[in-house]
């Protein structure tokens, strides 16, 4: 499920580091985005609909929709999709405007 050509961003396979996503360890590569490694890692959810708090998932991939915004080292709403993975960052789920679900 690792994501390994995208007409706009590059994903080239680095290093493996390990993030912490709702307090488990991720794997990831340097230069992958945070939503990339997660959807590498079988989390289809990202988060929900402000409103009718529907399932989002990778979507755009390109940062324009916000399905994929999350709360990265206590920042709310940073879209996961063209932020890079970093060794050890805390990435979490967000509810509403910023809020931790």
């Amino acid at each position: 499920m690792r994501i390994k050509e995208h007409p706009i961003l590059d994903f080239k396979k680095g290093k493996k580091i390990k993030f912490t996503f709702e307090g488990q360890e991720v794997e990831a590569y340097e230069g992958e985005t945070i939503a990339a490694a997660l959807h590498a890692a079988g989390v289809k959810v990202l988060g929900e609909s402000l409103f009718k708090h529907r399932p989002r998932g990778f979507y755009c991939a390109i940062g324009n929709c916000a399905s994929c915004i999350m709360v990265v080292n206590g920042e709310p709403n940073v879209r996961t999709c063209v932020t890079y993975a970093e060794e050890g960052m805390v990435v979490e789920t967000q509810k509403g405007k910023g809020e931790i679900l």
